[in-house]
């Protein structure tokens, strides 16, 4: 996984509602970058409903919040609709993105080992490094403590 200080991976990937987003459109503000095993599951809509009822405020604070997982586009889609998101969720199928920031890897859940996304969230700064990693990240509070880290930079 990245460190703090690290040169942030670029990247450019389909995004919900067509065409593509990519870390070089937002240079020069801060990013919000996590990673999320998959859409429309218990922690990673209550993950997405959290940094979409911040959304103003990661906004007012400068920074754009970017979701990312192995998803497709239209799951993507049917994910937003259903919920009301309003964040930019990132489709990264091949899993370059993933492997990139080192969240993909094996993992186990109730004794079986499968290959999966650990939840993690990156704060990109301004000049493009890892100003802050939340590795294996508990979903209650976390958008709140992002938040804070966004405007203390």
């Amino acid at each position: 996984m990245l460190n703090p200080g690290d040169i942030a991976p670029g990247f450019s990937l389909p995004r919900d509602g067509g065409g593509t987003v990519a870390l070089a459109d937002h240079a020069g503000r801060p990013v919000v970058i996590y990673f999320y095993p998959k859409d429309d599951t218990p922690g990673c809509t209550t993950e997405a409903l959290d940094f979409t009822r911040l959304a103003a405020d990661f906004a007012a604070a400068g920074a754009t919040v970017i979701g990312i997982s192995k998803d497709s586009v239209a799951a993507h889609d049917k994910f937003c609709r259903k919920h009301g998101l309003g964040i930019t969720l990132a489709s990264d199928a091949e899993g370059d993105t993933c492997e990139r920031y080192g969240v993909w890897g094996e993992r186990s859940m109730y004794g079986r080992t499968y290959m999966g996304i650990e939840r993690a969230t990156f704060l990109i700064g301004a000049d493009g490094r890892i100003a802050r990693v939340w590795p294996k990240v508990k979903v209650a509070g976390h958008a709140e403590e992002v938040l804070a880290a966004v405007r203390a930079l």
